[in-house]
């Protein structure tokens, strides 16, 4: 099978992109490679790959392809908040865009990563894939309505699938501090402190990267009737915890370490609780194998490896919202978030 993965060069895809390769598929990339400056160890470079904007990809681009892994995008609620116009326009409409180009070019599957973040406000009791979205940031409001426009594209020829996923987490090439759990590692192990900018009772599930690669192998090796137009809630349901609970995990991992509170640390009106059973009962070949207290352990290793200071992973080069404003500043990204000229691309 010959697949096209949007998004390669990101947090996800420089770990997606090897399993699919090791799985036997015939992988090609796509990417803007904001990111480029980003890397956290080898990023593998023997993947062809397409250097492109995903609003500027044409429909030649995606012919001879039997499925599109969609990841490419503004990626978290801070960056998607930095101009909620510009979101929209990525996150929404260039995918609805990319998935009717990829149905008029012969492609026959397009999954979507998707993300629990539109459930939103979602209260105590745990949300499987039926449950009312309640999005509270533009980014969570992109994916619903990417989801919403993408159901409309469906046809006996073309399945997409919606993989909304927990909160990631986990060590890659092109390693992110803005995720929970790899940001408080981040501070324990730099400053000895468990840092909460909240006050730590959001409820949230939180799922290893290498387990959302699995589930999009798991997606691909699907019949085709088990994954048409369906939403897959990604992670496991014993993996949902409340944010003081993520710190005291991560407290109990890295000697010495200790929990503190951000002075006026107050609620996020982010919680969810998300219920895996559906994943777990019609994708039998999706097996998660990581946990919060393995993920802590795999990350301070990480850290420990280089030597981080706080000084790294505070500054732009691995936070997303971060390093796209630095681009901004330095010129070599419009107000579009486009790339300047080729020069400022390399």
């Amino acid at each position: 099978m010959r697949v096209l993965v949007t998004g390669h060069r990101g947090y996800i895809g420089t770990v997606l992109t090897p399993m699919l390769q090791k799985a036997g598929y015939d992988v090609v990339g796509l990417d803007a490679d904001f990111y480029a400056a980003s890397s956290f160890g080898e990023v593998d470079d023997s993947v062809p790959w397409l250097k492109k904007d995903i609003r500027d990809v044409a429909k030649e681009d995606l012919e001879g392809f039997d499925a599109v892994l969609h990841l490419a995008g503004l990626s978290n609620d801070p960056l998607g908040n930095l101009n909620p116009e510009l979101t929209y326009e990525i996150n929404y409409r260039a995918t609805v865009r990319l998935a009717r180009l990829a149905r008029e070019a012969g492609v026959t599957r397009f999954v979507f990563s998707s993300s629990c973040s539109l459930y939103g406000a979602a209260g105590e009791a745990p949300v499987d894939e039926t449950a009312p979205m309640n999005p509270v940031t533009p980014y969570g409001e992109s994916k619903q309505l990417a989801e919403q426009a993408l159901r409309t594209l469906a046809t006996d020829d073309f399945s997409p699938t919606y993989l909304r996923h927990a909160t990631a987490y986990g060590v890659s090439p092109r390693l992110r501090f803005d995720l929970v759990l790899n940001n408080l590692v981040a501070w324990a192990y730099t400053t000895g402190r468990v840092y909460l900018k909240s006050d730590g009772t959001p409820w949230r599930p939180i799922v290893h990267i290498e387990d959302i690669s699995r589930a999009f192998l798991a997606v691909l090796e699907a019949p085709r009737e088990v994954v048409h137009n369906e939403a897959f809630n990604v992670g496991r349901t014993e993996e949902n915890y409340r944010i003081r609970e993520i710190a005291e995990i991560v407290r109990d991992t890295v000697p010495g370490s200790y929990i503190e509170f951000a002075p006026g640390a107050g609620p996020d009106k982010r919680t969810y609780r998300v219920d895996f059973s559906k994943i777990e009962t019609l994708l039998p070949e999706f097996k998660p194998q990581w946990t919060a207290r393995k993920g802590a352990r795999e990350l301070l290793a990480a850290y420990r490896a280089i030597n981080l200071n706080d000084t790294s992973f505070e500054g732009p080069r691995y936070s997303r919202i971060a390093h796209i404003r630095a681009l901004l500043e330095q010129g070599k990204l419009d107000t579009d978030l486009r790339w300047k000229s080729l020069a400022s691309a390399a």
